[in-house]
C-alpha cells in the first residue's frame, strides 16, 4: 500500500535510524543532582546561625560538588550524543540556581556586599534575556572569556562560603573583584555580539524582500 504524503518515510534499508537520547541519561542526572543540591547547600550555609566554620566547610563541599557537575554534564552530553531538550532547559536553570543561592545567601549573612550580588545576577539575567531577543537570528556562543568568568566566579564564591581569615580572606576579595570585572567585561562583549547579530539579521531580512 502506498503511504500518503503525511505518513513517515520508511527507513532506508541497511541504515539504522538515529537514536534519540533518553531523558534520564548520565548528563541529565548530573544536572538534576545539581538542582537537588541547591536546597541542601542553602540549609548547610545557614546552619547554626550561618557562621559556624564546620557547617560552612560542609556547605562548601556541597557547593564544590555542584560546580564539578557543571563542568561535566554539558561536556558528557556533547561527547556522548546525550543532548536533550530537557538538558538544554534544566542545565542553565541549575547553574543560575546554585550560583544565585550562594550569592544571595552570602549577602544575607553579611559576608558579601549586596552590590556584588546585584551586578552578577543582573548580568546573568540580562544575558539570558538578550539571547532570547536575538534567537531568531542565531545563537550567541559561549566565549572563552565567559568560561573564564564562570570559573573565576565559582572559585571566588566558594572561598566566600568558607570562613577564611588573614591573607586568604584578602585573596578571595581580590579574586571576587576580578570576577566582577570579568562579569562586566564579558557582558559588554555579549551585548556587542547581540547587536551585531540583530543588525545583520535585519539587513538580511530586508535584502530578501
Amino acid at each position: 500500500m502506498t503511504k500518503g504524503p503525511g505518513a513517515p518515510a520508511a527507513a532506508h534499508p541497511g541504515r539504522p535510524a538515529a537514536a534519540v537520547p533518553a531523558v534520564w541519561n548520565i548528563a541529565n542526572m548530573l544536572t538534576m543532582l545539581r538542582l537537588l543540591l541547591v536546597p541542601v547547600f542553602v540549609s548547610l550555609l545557614f546552619a547554626d546561625g550561618g557562621h559556624d566554620p564546620k557547617w560552612r566547610s560542609v556547605a562548601w563541599a556541597s557547593f564544590a560538588i555542584a560546580m564539578i557537575t557543571d563542568l561535566f554534564d554539558g561536556e558528557l552530553a556533547r561527547r556522548k550524543g546525550l543532548v536533550t531538550d530537557f538538558g538544554k532547559i534544566a542545565d542553565p536553570i541549575a547553574d543560575k540556581a546554585i550560583m544565585g543561592s550562594a550569592l544571595i545567601g552570602l549577602s544575607l549573612l553579611g559576608d558579601l556586599p549586596w552590590w556584588v550580588t546585584a551586578v552578577i545576577l543582573a548580568r546573568e539575567l540580562g544575558i539570558t534575556l538578550m539571547r532570547f531577543w536575538v534567537i531568531r537570528y542565531g545563537v550567541i556562543p559561549a566565549s572563552r572569556g565567559g568560561k573564564i568568568k564562570t570559573l573565576t566566579q565559582g572559585i571566588a564564591v566558594g572561598m566566600y562560603v568558607l570562613e577564611l581569615t588573614g591573607w586568604l580572606a584578602t585573596a578571595r576579595a581580590v579574586l571576587m573583584a576580578l570576577a566582577v570585572l570579568l562579569t562586566v567585561g564579558t557582558a559588554l562583549d555579549y551585548v556587542g555580539q547581540a547587536l551585531r547579530m540583530r543588525r545583520e539579521g535585519l539587513a538580511a531580512e530586508r535584502a530578501g524582500r
